[in-house]
Formats: structure tokens, C-alpha cells, sequence
């Protein structure tokens, strides 16, 4: 099985996996299973506890999600953490009708598993949308420290700039977030539109604003920019960590 430690960290960071379930059962069966295929796992009851986790510790690097829950559902938690990130959810549910994959598979997740499951194939799908994804050169720690001039709180949808906090829009915190977890790659703006508004029809003028805008935001001298590098006729590209 493969390492979901993170290739080229300066030090082992594991994947971490967030599993959202009211059912105690499945929480611990997937917690143990995951954690001894080495995966680092949270867990929740509700959507809005993974919603307090995310804000104490920081975006998971993928999460598993019920639909059927009290309080706020499945659907409900997804609609407002990819509100402001592009998290990638694998939907672990009771439901089968086919409208409900549809619409889960359309709008939420990468990926639509059944109870009752094979745990096996939950690690497999795990690693197949993680593989697909790809490493993150930044880890999602609450506070995302880029270097001494700018640090990222995607959680409050915040950026600290120079000792100076601003808040972010949820479209540039979700922008943010695509940028730094493809660190070092160029993005290309196809993907962007697709990630940011994947309902809507969207042009490439949209984006270059919102990109005008955050540069505004995060960068020393927006003219020449450090963070979000422009790929002429590709697309954008975040600096890998130093």
C-alpha cells in the first residue's frame, strides 16, 4: 500500500481525512481502518462539528461525508465548506435513489460509495481521487504560513498580509485554496472556471477580475506579482514552498 505521507514534505505529513457521520459505529470502523492504512482521521458526528473542526484545525485533505444527518445534512455541510475551498468529498451513504447520486456526483463529490461498503474499497477510492488530486506542497494547517509577508486562514476566509488582516471573498478564498494545493503547477484557467463555478457559465474575463482583485489583496506590489503568477495563455501558477 502506498505512503500517504506526503512526497517531499522536509518531514512525513500524512494525509488527514475527515469522516462526517452520526452513526458512532461507522465513525470508528472507518476512523480504525483508515488510520491503519495511514491516514491521520477526524471525525464528526454532524455537519456542523466538522464545520467547528475545520475552523480549530484546518481543511482536511479530503473528506467523507453522510447525507443523511440531523441538523445540517450532507449536502448542506458540502454546500458551505466548497463554498469557500474546493475540498474534495467522497459521499458515504445509505441513500441509492438515482436522483441523490446525480445530484451528489454533479454538484458535491469526486466520488459515491453505498452502505452497506467494503471498507478496502473505501481505502482504494480514497486513494484514487487522492492520487488524482495530487500532493500539496502546503499542508492545511488552520493558519497557512506561505512566508513572513503572508499567511492563510481559509477556515475565516482571512489573510494575514504584512501583520495586517483582510477578510476574503468565499470565490477568492476558494481561488486561494485551488492555487496553494496545486503549488508549483501551473493552473489552468479551464480548471478554474470549472472548480469555481461549476453551474454557471462563466468567462475568463470573470476570473481575471477575481484574480485582480486578490492580488490586490495578498500581493507587495500587485503590478509584480509573487504569489499568483500568470502562465500566458495557460492559466496561473502558486510558488512551491521554499
Amino acid at each position: 500500500m502506498a505512503d500517504p505521507a506526503l512526497p517531499g514534505s522536509a518531514s512525513p505529513c500524512l494525509y488527514r481525512i475527515l469522516v462526517v457521520d452520526d452513526d458512532t459505529l461507522i465513525l470508528r470502523m472507518v476512523k480504525d481502518k483508515l488510520e491503519n492504512a495511514g491516514f491521520e482521521v477526524f471525525t464528526a458526528s454532524s455537519g456542523q462539528h466538522a464545520l467547528d473542526i475545520i475552523s480549530r484545525r484546518g481543511l482536511p485533505h479530503l473528506a467523507i461525508v453522510d447525507i443523511n444527518m440531523p441538523g445540517m445534512n450532507g449536502f448542506e455541510f458540502c454546500q458551505t465548506v466548497q463554498a469557500f475551498s474546493d475540498l474534495p468529498v467522497i459521499l458515504l451513504t445509505a441513500i441509492d435513489e438515482e436522483e441523490t447520486v446525480i445530484r451528489g456526483i454533479n454538484y458535491y463529490a469526486e466520488d459515491y460509495i453505498t452502505k452497506p461498503f467494503s471498507p478496502r474499497e473505501l481505502v482504494a477510492r480514497i486513494q484514487r481521487v487522492l492520487r488524482r488530486i495530487g500532493d500539496f506542497a502546503y499542508t492545511l494547517d488552520p493558519m497557512i504560513r506561505v512566508d513572513d509577508y503572508l499567511t492563510v486562514d481559509l477556515a475565516h476566509q482571512q489573510a494575514v498580509i504584512g501583520g495586517k488582516t483582510l477578510t476574503l471573498t468565499p470565490t477568492e478564498s476558494k481561488l486561494l485554496y485551488i492555487l496553494i494545493r496545486n503549488a508549483g503547477r501551473t493552473v489552468t484557467s479551464d480548471f478554474l472556471l470549472r472548480r469555481l463555478w461549476p453551474m454557471e457559465e462563466v468567462f475568463e474575463d470573470t476570473l481575471r477580475v477575481h484574480i485582480h482583485r486578490l492580488r490586490q489583496k495578498i500581493e507587495p506590489i500587485p503590478s509584480q506579482p509573487r504569489y499568483i503568477l500568470t502562465e500566458r495563455g495557460l492559466g496561473y501558477n502558486f510558488p512551491s514552498k521554499r
